[in-house]
């Protein structure tokens, strides 16, 4: 490959970094952006920001609305229900989220590592009024918090307190394919005046009863 070549492909692959990195700044928080801002956000020149921006809107991927906003695009449909279709859990999965959060009576939450953050792919919000409360997609830095760290390689069970936020403790263990490869983290989060000694103790062990359950049964997400 020449020189030329090298130099084109790396400028095309900046670009397409550039692109998804301004998608990520719009968020459940910040849904729409003027231009202007979304310049001073990325960092970039505005006429670097206008031509990404042109290219999503080309492809669907962002709209500008008619008072000038620039919003995500029609297109994230597609992409959002292929997401939800592929990383929608088995049944057998989901009913242990369901018991592991009437158990320990808090919030359970399974995650999996993408590249450098954890993303989760699935949630059972705790019974109790007072609950840590989370959305499906969150995303957090790996080695944060305790299923940041089992994916960030802590063998064995993790526990974690004040994150992801002040007054949030969890307790993690880590989800295991057949050949003993870790999957995934599943956790237990909630209010750490309910996650004393003994209270993370009885969470570990049924964490990890969890675990070797989902372990059994396979996360099976479908990528056909």
């Amino acid at each position: 490959m020449t020189t030329e070549h090298q130099t084109g492909d790396e400028g095309a692959v900046r670009s397409v970094l550039r692109a998804f990195d301004l998608l990520a700044l719009f968020t459940e928080h910040r849904r729409t952006w003027a231009v202007k801002d979304l310049t001073a956000a990325s960092g970039l020149a505005k006429t670097t920001v206008l031509r990404l921006v042109v290219t999503c809107e080309q492809r669907g991927l962002l709209w500008t609305r008619p008072d000038g906003r620039i919003t995500v695009g029609p297109g994230m449909l597609r992409w959002a229900q292929l997401a939800n279709t592929a990383w929608q859990l088995p049944e057998p999965v989901r009913q242990v989220l369901r018991d592991l959060a009437l158990e320990c009576r808090e919030t359970v939450n399974l995650y999996v590592r993408s590249t450098s953050v954890l993303v989760c792919v699935a949630q059972q919000e705790g019974p109790l009024a007072i609950r840590h409360v989370g959305r499906v997609g969150d995303e957090l830095p790996l080695g944060f918090g305790a299923a940041g760290r089992v994916l960030d390689g802590a063998e064995g069970a993790a526990v974690s307190h004040g994150e992801p936020e002040a007054g949030a403790s969890s307790v993690a263990v880590p989800v295991h394919d057949g050949d003993g490869r870790v999957l995934a983290a599943l956790a237990v989060t909630g209010p750490t005046s309910r996650f004393g000694a003994a209270e993370v103790a009885a969470f570990t062990e049924a964490v990890a009863g969890g675990s070797q359950r989902i372990s059994q049964i396979g996360l099976g997400t479908r990528t056909e």
